[in-house]
Formats: structure tokens, sequence, C-alpha cells
């Protein structure tokens, strides 16, 4: 129990954990919206008082010292402690609602832009009262420090300190506007090898493979996010291997056509998933979301399954295993951990 106020002046303590991150005062005061001279003031304060210097200075740029990674790692899980347990706190008390109604989420560019908005007014019709945030990036964020209620997540983990949940598998499938399927179609398996190809090397080695159409061309564009890739292929550029689930709406319209039944499996498109701080477990805002997302999911894999078996364009490619489609992932419950490394970017 303290028994008097501490010798660190706790206000500075926010201000050296930006400047550790930025390695920079100008950078730190800018993400602060604080001035150059009063970030550097609070730092010599607090350096004043520890008596230690905690920086290595070398012009313009900051290193931490020993001592200053000795305070960084036990002040930072102590920041974020405090900020979950005050957010923690806004939701239960009295009148003060704004968290309940409101959903901050992080989540992959192409899957904002080709799946998620084209639903949003379906999202309004059933929950006019809550608003969703989207904050579409392909970087990683850390959900409790940024205010963050949940993340929609590509992979199979694992992302530390978070729960979640899988919503959807969704195999890799060779998609092509039209012309190149009518292309395609008149040349037989072998002229998908004749085509422009879009996206990732690695998984194109491996659906040639799959094919038992010898090794993979050389690729003509690769892509970091997917969105931007299936409008390159809508536009006649080349053909793309993606997810389904990321095509679904254009292959419903007849913007694309699926060139081949073959698909990677699901394992290799990984898995997607519903990610959320702890502290999140019983907001009931996030509850909704996450039944709403399970019921368009659903709703896309039963419009996937009926264009599938209604014959739609693809080519009978005769190669060792099964073709795969979307699926709904397996339900594993609120606290679930994903147990693998999460993709750096959102490659197809």
């Amino acid at each position: 129990m303290l028994t008097s106020m501490p010798s660190v002046p706790l206000q500075t303590l926010p201000t050296f954990c930006a400047v550790a991150r930025a390695r920079k005062l100008r950078t730190a005061a800018d993400a602060l919206h604080l001035t150059h001279s009063a970030v550097s003031q609070q730092i010599r304060l607090l350096e004043s008082r520890l008596g230690v210097p905690l920086f290595d200075r070398a012009g313009r740029r900051l290193a931490l010292n020993a001592a200053g990674r000795a305070l960084l790692d036990a002040v930072e899980p102590a920041l974020l402690s405090i900020e979950q347990a005050a957010r923690a706190a806004r939701l239960h008390a009295p009148g003060h609602d704004a968290d309940r109604d409101r959903l901050r989420i992080s989540l992959l560019p192409s899957f904002a832009q080709r799946w998620l908005l084209p639903r949003m007014a379906r999202w309004r019709e059933r929950h006019p009262t809550l608003t969703l945030e989207l904050h579409a990036s392909l970087q990683l964020v850390d959900l409790a420090r940024e205010g963050f209620h949940a993340a929609l997540r590509q992979g199979t983990g694992p992302w530390p300190g978070l729960h979640g949940e899988p919503l959807v598998l969704s195999a890799l499938v060779v998609v092509g506007a039209p012309a190149a399927a009518a292309r395609v179609a008149a040349g037989g398996p072998a002229a998908i090898a004749g085509e422009a190809l879009l996206g990732a090397p690695a998984s194109w080695t491996r659906w040639f493979a799959l094919a038992g159409l010898g090794p993979a061309p050389r690729l003509v564009a690769q892509f970091t996010d997917a969105g931007m890739m299936l409008q390159a292929v809508e536009q006649g550029l080349g053909i793309a291997l993606v997810r389904e689930l990321l095509a679904a709406d254009a292959l419903q319209d007849g913007r694309l056509q699926r060139l081949s039944p073959l698909a990677l499996p699901d394992a290799s498109a990984q898995p997607l998933w519903l990610v959320w701080p702890p502290a999140q477990d019983a907001n009931p805002a996030l509850a909704a979301l996450r039944d709403w997302l399970r019921h368009e999911l659903a709703l896309s894999q039963r419009a996937l399954d009926a264009a599938r078996g209604g014959g739609s364009a693809g080519l009978p490619l005769s190669a060792p295993g099964a073709a795969a489609g979307t699926r709904p992932a397996g339900r594993t419950g609120s606290r679930t951990r994903a147990r693998s490394a999460p993709p750096a970017a959102d490659r197809g």
C-alpha cells in the first residue's frame, strides 16, 4: 500500500513511452498533440527525478539505453492495464453509454471493400442504434492501446493478449473477367498458364502443382491488397488466385467468373478471425456484431454453393485432391487463442 506520492512524475510516463516508440521527440510530439518543447521538458523532468539518463542521443534520434529499456518494460504493461480498466469501468458507468452504441473495428482493406461494405445497409437495418467505426489497414494495431473494440484478421495467430473466434475458411480459387474465361474455355486447362497471372507466387506454385500443369509461369504483378488485385482482374489485366469469399459478389453478378473448379485447400487460405481484448468479453455490441457476421457469412456461403452447383464457368482439371470452397469455421468459443504466426499482409 502506498503511503506517499511516488517520486516519479506519473504524467511524464505516457510521454516517455511515446518517445521510446517513435525515437524522435518531434514524432512523439505530433502523436501526442503536444509541442516539441513540452515533450522535451517532460523527458528531462523524468530523467532528473530518476537520476539517470534514459536515452542515448545521436543527433535528433534517440535510442533507449539499459535504464530506459528497464523502465519501458515495466511502464508499458502498467499503462495498458490502466487503459483497459478505465474502458471497462466506463462500460458500467451510469449514464455513460457511448461505448455501448459504438464499435471501433480494425480490418483489412480488401475485406472491408469487397465483402463488408456491400452489406452495411443490412447491418443498419438490423442494428440501427449501433455505429461501426471501421479502420481499414494492412498493419496490425494494438487494439487495447488504440481504443479498438475488435479486429477482423486473416491468419491463424497468435495474437497475444486477445480472445478470438474463427469465422470462416475460404479457399483460394482462380478467377478472371468474362473475356479471360472465354479464352481459357477455348484453350483447355493449359490455357491458364498462357494468361497474365496476378497474385502471390507461392500460392500459384501450389495451385499449378495441384493441377498437374507443371511449374507456374512468372507472374506479371503482385499486390499487397487483394481488393486492388480483384479490381485489376475485373479490368482485364490478368487472372488471379484469390479467396473465394472476397470474389463472391463479383462472381454472383458476372463481373468475374471462376476459371477452374480446382481450389487450394482452406488451410492454405487461412481463416478469417474476429479477435478482441479480454475487457470486451461482456460487451453486448460486440456480441451483436459477432452474430451478424456469422449470419451474413452463412448467406454468402449458400450463394457460393448455389453458384457452384449451378454450373458456374470453370474447367474440369484432373488433379489430386477435391475442389474446395468457402465454409464456416468451427466455433471455438470466445476465449480461443490462435496458435501460429499472422500473415504480414493481405495476400489475397
